[in-house]
């Protein structure tokens, strides 16, 4: 009895670990539309400059705004803003992208694997309970 307990016990911490990971996951493909879903929008500013465009102020809420350069202030992280061009501002977006897609893929492999021992674990339980 006490197996079985430790038994249960080993499948509810692999399944509590594969639903972070998916959950993460999930969380790691939304920032990745987010950023594709950017990158697009930055190709619509290219020769924009005096035209009018619609801002976002926040929650749903834009303003409309004239824009003066096509250079953007972008930040870097740690609150630090630069001024960058829109190509160089898409080349640090497809950079985050990467970046997002190694990890997604490195959680991918980890999902696997976890699911794999999962699997063996129920495995060997079932042989157990046959003899």
């Amino acid at each position: 009895m006490e197996n079985q307990q430790e038994l249960m016990f080993k499948l509810s911490m692999y399944e509590q670990q594969i639903q972070q990971l998916q959950q993460q996951l999930q969380a790691i493909e939304q920032g990745i539309v987010e950023m594709k879903s950017l990158n697009l929008g930055l190709d619509e500013l290219n020769g924009a400059e005096g035209k009018e465009v619609m801002a976002p102020i926040g929650r749903g809420i834009f303003a409309k705004t004239k824009l003066l350069s096509e250079n953007l202030v972008v930040d870097i992280g740690g609150g630090n803003l630069v001024k960058k061009s829109i190509a160089d501002t898409k080349k640090i977006i497809d950079e985050q992208v990467k970046k997002l897609e190694d990890i997604k893929e490195e959680m991918n492999i980890n999902l696997e694997k976890l699911s794999g021992e999962l699997m063996k674990m129920i495995g060997e339980a079932e042989k157990k309970e046959k003899n």
